[in-house]
């Protein structure tokens, strides 16, 4: 169950490092597609800026999940993985509600899961 986890736990950041790519380096076209924006916005200066620092954020969340997994143990681990994952619930349900639905769906419920598998396994 303990790999378990540790998969589902890399696949978020896996797929966290995937939305830091399409943030920053992603065509405009295919960030306005993933979030239900208009192309016309998307191609501004100030738009492109703010999707890439987006991006920052997202990969940089990605590098501690991995970190945590990799450096940490017990304890300490354990807590550090439970408070990101509930980060991300919170942070995809309030993008949910204000930008796209599927944002949860796609953001939220791999990290939901791996939270609850981490609170069942009572990790």
């Amino acid at each position: 169950m303990q790999l378990l986890f540790v998969i589902l736990t890399c696949l978020v950041a896996l797929e966290h490092l995937g939305i830091a790519a399409l943030e920053i380096w992603g065509r405009p076209a295919q960030q306005a597609n993933a979030f239900g924006m208009p192309l016309s916005f998307i191609q501004q200066a100030p738009a492109r800026a703010a999707l890439a620092n987006q991006g920052i954020y997202n990969g940089m969340l990605a590098v501690v999940i991995l970190g945590a997994l990799l450096l940490l143990t017990g304890t300490a681990q354990h807590t550090t993985l439970a408070l990101l994952l509930v980060f991300i619930v919170v942070v995809a349900l309030f993008g949910s509600l204000t930008v796209k639905r599927q944002i949860f769906w796609l953001q939220g419920c791999p990290a939901l899961l791996t939270l609850l598998v981490l609170l069942v396994l009572g990790l």
